[in-house]
């Protein structure tokens, strides 16, 4: 066995997991797949999970011009797209004169992590098969009952089969209010040989009502584990 090759195996503890004779262990090594982030730019509003999230912005004045329905941030790493919402007019008696409603949007951002370009290989993600974590935290905004989704699939070699695939879309407790940031999480195990890339999406709710008001997130996270799950 090659030093490298025992270094990564020692390192990551993956004791009992194939790792075929001829492959580069050095670059595998530089490339430390196992334990570490593989999503870019994680949080992009350089906020973190440890420091509560800002109080948001009242402005003195109305804004002018059009509604703004994507935040202003570097979301490089992400490709991101936004879905305004029709008028929500549930609850509004007929007749009733209404001066201004808010406009809701989805601001959708997604990453795909190829697992092979940063570092895996075949025999590890189909026999060993480690688990995949999946973590993200958003704001506690109160803007509506629904601010928050996550979809995550495990993709196949063509890049569109669908593995397997978390999805999570939590209810706000608008009573309660605490200005926090939110964990969801999940860990895929026993997912099965073939999986080859972790399509990463989230949503989250903004709405614009004289000025714009934002759902943040913050430390978005999929991470490789050197844990044996597969059979």
């Amino acid at each position: 066995m090659s030093d490298w090759r025992k270094t990564c195996e020692e390192e990551w503890r993956l004791h009992g997991a194939p790792m075929p004779d001829g492959r580069d262990w050095k670059s595998v090594y530089e490339l430390r797949p196992l334990g570490r982030n593989l999503l870019k730019n994680p949080a992009p509003y350089g906020l973190s999970k440890d420091v509560s999230p800002p109080e948001p912005d009242l402005p003195d004045q109305p804004s002018r011009g059009p509604p703004q329905s994507q935040p202003d941030g570097d979301f490089s790493g992400w490709t991101t797209s936004v879905e305004v919402l029709p008028y929500d007019r549930s609850g509004i008696p007929e007749g009733a004169v209404v001066c201004a409603l808010p406009q809701f949007s989805w601001f959708t951002m997604e990453q795909v992590v190829d697992l092979k370009a940063e570092g895996l290989w075949d025999e590890l993600l189909d026999e060993f098969q480690p688990e995949i974590a999946v973590q993200d935290w958003y704001e506690e905004s109160q803007l509506h009952r629904s601010i928050y989704q996550l979809q995550v699939k495990l993709l196949a070699a063509d890049g569109s089969t669908v593995i397997s695939q978390h999805v999570d879309a939590p209810a706000e407790d608008r009573d309660q209010y605490s200005h926090t940031w939110k964990e969801v999480s999940h860990v895929f195990s026993g997912y099965g040989p073939g999986v080859r890339f972790v399509h990463f999406q989230h949503r989250l709710k903004n709405s614009f009502l004289n000025s714009f008001f934002l759902t943040r997130f913050t430390d978005s996270s999929v991470t490789v584990r050197a844990v044996a799950t597969g059979p």
